[in-house]
């Protein structure tokens, strides 16, 4: 396959009016969004979870020794400087267990600290790479290639940017939400072991200000950040449709006109850059406020507990420390929060597709049969309509069948339907696996080596010869200075027509398939190269079922049965050997 030029799309911006804020999304809207949340969230953990869980458990116990570290280290210095202000406390204070126990946590916390980085983003990749294989298998339905010749640009964001987004919802979200309960957790239980309304009403306060700010500044930069994430993707368009169509461009007096919708997108960005710039610099402000009012409380309660006798300096002061410590990770919401709209973004659009529907194609029983259509309708995208009518049709294992009509009549539609590629509005069809050939051979930029086994990646430099020996394509390819090594253009720029069938039928030849279908196999070659690759493709299809469609007299020729179409509708069946199948050759073009 050939790499998709990416052209421009029309995108579908979500409509948001910065100046109003977000109303109450309806239950129904909220049940959509837990769904569509649920359908990406659940494939994301489930690829690995234990890595998933010792990552986010790894990030929790980093915040908690920083905060245990700071804390002990306080108090062993308030403890240490009371105990030598007597030499009876000094000689008495055990200054062994606290440093050990500082050492023993400053070791650990750097070790967590890598640690966690290491595994958080060694399983979000590992559940990216997982995600966009379900993404891959959810576009594996009816029409997903005329989908992807659409709109490839939308499709390629999906899988790369879209993707990427998610993201943010573990090392950005999830983790850092649990670091902070975590920290809200020892905060009171700590000052809970001083007194226990302390101990409550701090876990309470920082658990309901942290992510509560979290929260708030996630709806205020929504808006913002869909507008940035859509200008992204525009701004990425616009430059590869400058890049790759500037001559085009150039010709139909347009570039100017792309340069200044460059720039637009451009602009579209800037404002949406500042937008969350504004609102980063206010969570920052309101995180510091959160921490101030945090430490000021703290300060005033264990100075009440301190004048009352309940509790010592040194306690004191690692109520103090830890409640400085506590409202920190909370503070790391703030860059989650901001992306949380291109998150949700992300999640609304792939939540279609993260589950793959049955295909409406089948595999066969145990039947003497390869294909059998059952009263099959289908009608393309858009159109009221039918392509198919009712068509029922059974092709027996090892024949040869042709479709013939004129244009339009429903061949190439047939064989979509076949493949599956088009999904059928009534009926179904059932058909082993199989490969297609279509008129146009797709290429990557590559190696001819790498071409070919696009078709079988375990084929050796040996089966590959072989093959290109079958189709009458290893001579040239000797003849080459790199041989297998030759570097192909797009769309295989550097051979000629015929080498491009030949190497098509290489391909194919690499497929260990009983059915082929065969789109106009041989259209825009000369008869010499065309009935050579006809001559070859017969000798190598020997035991599978062909079905060609085709309105070359030559490609028919190969078949033992004609099948005439018209309106989507298979009108006639004609068998070898009957005056009839004679007859429709005759009407076909010749060479």
């Amino acid at each position: 396959m050939s790499r998709p030029a990416i052209f421009a799309e029309t995108m579908t911006p979500i409509a948001v009016d910065p100046s109003q804020p977000m109303s109450r999304p309806a239950p129904s809207s909220r049940r959509r969004r837990a769904r569509e949340l649920r359908a990406v969230l659940r494939p994301f953990l489930a690829s690995a979870p234990r890595r998933l869980a010792l990552g986010a458990a790894m990030a929790a116990l980093t915040v908690l020794a920083g905060m245990a570290l700071l804390g002990l280290s306080g108090w062993f210095i308030t403890a240490t400087a009371i105990a030598g202000a007597s030499v009876t406390t000094a000689l008495m204070f055990d200054v062994f267990m606290p440093s050990a126990g500082i050492r023993l946590l400053a070791l650990g916390r750097t070790a967590s600290r890598y640690g966690e980085r290491l595994v958080t983003h060694d399983a979000t990749f590992a559940a990216l790479a997982d995600l966009r294989e379900r993404l891959f298998r959810g576009w594996a339905r009816p029409d997903a290639a005329r989908q992807l010749l659409a709109r490839p640009a939308r499709l390629l964001f999906r899988l790369t940017a879209d993707i990427d987004a998610l993201e943010s919802l573990y090392l950005r979200l999830l983790v850092p939400a649990l670091a902070a309960l975590g920290a809200a957790l020892l905060a009171g239980i700590v000052l809970g072991a001083m007194q226990l309304w302390l101990g409550i009403g701090l876990a309470l306060w920082l658990v309901a200000a942290g992510w509560g700010i979290a929260w708030t500044v996630a709806r205020l930069a929504h808006p913002a950040a869909v507008r940035r994430a859509q200008a992204i993707e525009s701004l990425r368009q616009r430059t590869v449709d400058l890049v790759a169509g500037q001559t085009e461009l150039a010709m139909a007096g347009r570039l100017g006109a792309q340069c200044d919708a460059l720039a637009a997108a451009d602009a579209r960005l800037a404002r949406a850059d500042r937008a969350l710039n504004r609102l980063e610099t206010g969570a920052g402000f309101a995180f510091g406020i959160a921490g101030t009012l945090t430490l000021t409380a703290v300060l005033l309660a264990v100075g009440l507990l301190v004048d009352r006798g309940l509790i010592g300096v040194p306690a004191a002061t690692l109520a103090l420390l830890i409640a400085l410590t506590a409202t920190e990770p909370f503070a790391a919401l703030r860059r989650g929060a901001l992306e949380a709209g291109r998150t949700w973004l992300a999640v609304r659009r792939l939540a279609p597709r993260m589950t793959g529907g049955d295909l409406a194609l089948t595999a066969p029983g145990p039947t003497t049969f390869a294909v059998s259509l059952d009263h099959l309708s289908a009608a393309h995208a858009g159109s009221r309509v039918d392509a198919l009518c009712d068509v029922s049709l059974i092709v027996g294992a090892g024949e040869r069948v042709a479709l013939i009509g004129v244009s339009g009549a429903g061949k190439s539609t047939l064989l979509a339907a076949i493949t599956g590629e088009l999904a059928p509005q009534s009926g179904h069809a059932r058909a082993p696996a199989l490969c297609l050939l279509t008129q146009r051979t797709e290429l990557f930029q590559d190696s001819l080596r790498d071409n070919l086994r696009l078709a079988d990646a375990s084929a050796d430099d040996a089966r590959l010869w072989d093959v290109l020996d079958a189709a009458g394509l290893a001579g040239d390819i000797r003849s080459t200075a790199r041989g297998l090594d030759t570097p192909l253009g797009e769309g295989g720029l550097g051979l000629s027509g015929g080498q491009l069938r030949r190497l098509a039928l290489a391909r194919l030849l690499l497929r260990d398939v009983p059915l082929w279908l065969l789109d106009e196999p041989t259209e825009a070659l000369d008869a010499g190269i065309a009935h050579d690759v006809l001559q070859r493709l017969c000798a190598q299809a020997d035991g599978r079922t062909l079905i060609v469609a085709t309105h070359l007299r030559r490609e028919a020729e190969i078949t033992d049965r004609l099948l005439r179409m018209q309106d989507g509708r298979i009108v006639a069946n004609l068998r070898r050997g009957t005056p009839e199948f004679k007859a429709a050759l005759l009407t076909l073009r010749a060479d």
